[in-house]
């Protein structure tokens, strides 16, 4: 069947191999190629009722199988297997063909693949996937970078196989030339990080203040979800906290080592996000935590370390309490996307990718970890107002945190005066107290760099860098 393929998967570990099911079950011929053959032909014998395979045992095979323009995806683990596998099809292929990593890969070596294949005449789409194994089988969110060829050739395929919002629209969009697709990727799974954090800081404190057992917060969590908080996280929340472990009897939770692993897009975000200058506070105490968690040694060397003694809440408080934590979760999670919608625009800018902030959030109400109803609202945000500073400089999110803000200060506050750990909470507070300033201390902390290492300053009446001359008379001098 030489060159009757639409599509084709090599590297068929799970994501590889649900996706090129999900092509298969969409109608596409996918030809289907892995390292170990074996693999390869245990999809055909599994799956091959599903679609139109065409297993291929070498490189050489693969590639005869596409039909032109060859349109080929690698997925194998990020990094040196990646660029292994790119160099060994690229001399197989001609001008005009596409190569799409739909890796995890960090975008800057996205941005380097783009640049290498271009110039030898191959399209190179970076692409980032969301929604773990069940959705590259059943419908994934996707976000493609890469040129506008690519895309009008790759697109059609990819909209076919993409989730479908509720509005019936394909969770799929192009976001921009090079490595956009796997920068918005990677910072949809830094908010990913953070949202994570809140709710399990939401659980610490239901449980530790409010007295909950985790069947109680499963409850709780499911009523949340069929209000303003419904989505993917709180939703599955509610089924972790309400399983009974098999053996034991006891609560799930409660026979989980409380290490939290991570893979490292949540650490990219942060580092990225450095280089940018834009302050993401929360996803950075989401990876800190999770960082602290597996640091066993540390803390089983601190825990008698004082500290105050919780007090039992009468079932009315606890009720009231759980409404304010509730209150505070959202106000939270709302700036949490703020931050990782600034740095997309930041990233934006710097690369000249001119990302539509309000496709994003279109292509990730549906298919992605973080799919959550107000996804729907951030859209229409960005839609109606293009040059929306942040999210909370629209007028319907910046009423509902104002709602939220005493319950959320009473809910930190109580956390402080309890002893009970919530950096992502405290952190988000923080960020919009910071915003909402008429001042920061910034001004002090620029004077001390003047003192100590003459690094100029500006001033609030006139324009100009200067410099005080701390010693004798501390004259002023202008640096301009």
């Amino acid at each position: 069947m030489s060159g009757t393929a639409q599509i084709g998967v090599t590297g068929l570990a799970v994501m590889g191999r649900n996706l090129a099911r999900n092509f298969a079950r969409n109608g596409f011929t996918v030809a289907v190629h892995n390292r170990t053959a074996s693999k390869t032909r245990s999809l055909v014998e599994e799956f091959g009722d599903e679609g139109t395979f065409v297993p291929a045992e070498s490189a050489e095979e693969f590639v005869a199988a596409l039909e032109r323009p060859r349109r080929l995806i690698i997925m194998v683990k990020a990094g040196a297997p990646t660029d292994a596998v790119i160099e060994e099809f690229a001399p197989l292929l001609e001008e005009g063909d596409v190569i799409i990593d739909g890796g995890n890969a960090h975008f800057a070596d996205t941005r380097r693949r783009e640049k290498e294949l271009r110039e030898r005449g191959i399209h190179f789409v970076g692409v980032g996937i969301s929604g773990g194994e069940e959705g590259a089988l059943h419908g994934p969110s996707i976000m493609p970078g890469g040129s506008v060829e690519s895309y009008a050739s790759l697109g059609p395929l990819l909209e076919r196989i993409a989730a479908k919002a509720p509005d019936g629209a394909p969770t799929v969009a192009h976001i921009g030339p090079d490595g956009a697709g796997h920068f918005v990727k990677m910072v949809h799974n830094g908010i990913e990080y953070a949202d994570m954090q809140l709710i399990a800081e939401a659980y610490h404190l239901l449980r530790a203040v409010a007295g909950y057992s985790p069947a109680k917060i499963a409850e709780t969590f499911r009523t949340w979800n069929t209000g303003r908080l419904d989505s993917y996280l709180i939703e599955i929340t509610a089924e972790v906290l309400a399983h009974t472990d098999e053996a034991t009897g006891k609560p799930f939770v409660d026979i989980v080592t409380d290490q939290a692993e991570q893979k490292g897009t949540g650490r990219w975000t942060v580092q990225i996000a450095l280089d940018l200058g834009v302050p993401v506070s929360g996803i950075a105490e989401a990876v800190f935590a999770r960082s602290l968690s597996g640091h066993a040694g540390l803390r089983e060397a601190s825990r008698s370390l004082p500290g105050p003694t919780a007090a039992p809440l009468s079932e009315a408080d606890a009720a009231r309490f759980a409404d304010q934590v509730e209150q505070a979760l959202y106000a939270s999670k709302i700036v949490s996307y703020t931050q990782g919608f600034h740095q997309i625009q930041a990233g934006s800018d710097e690369y000249d990718w001119n990302i539509d902030l309000g496709s994003v959030a279109a292509i990730w109400r549906a298919g992605c970890i973080i799919r959550a109803a107000f996804l729907d609202r951030i859209r229409e945000a960005y839609d109606t107002q293009r040059e929306l500073p942040s999210l909370l400089s629209d007028k319907q999110f910046a009423e509902e945190i104002g709602a939220a803000q005493e319950d959320w200060r009473a809910v930190v506050a109580t956390a402080v005066h309890q002893g009970v750990p919530t950096p992502g909470f405290a952190a988000a507070l923080s960020y919009y107290d910071a915003l909402r300033a008429e001042r920061l201390p910034a001004a002090l902390t620029q004077g001390q760099r003047d003192f100590f290492g003459a690094h100029t300053y500006r001033r609030t009446d006139r324009e100009g860098s200067f410099h005080t001359l701390w010693g004798g008379d501390r004259s002023e001098v202008s640096t301009d």
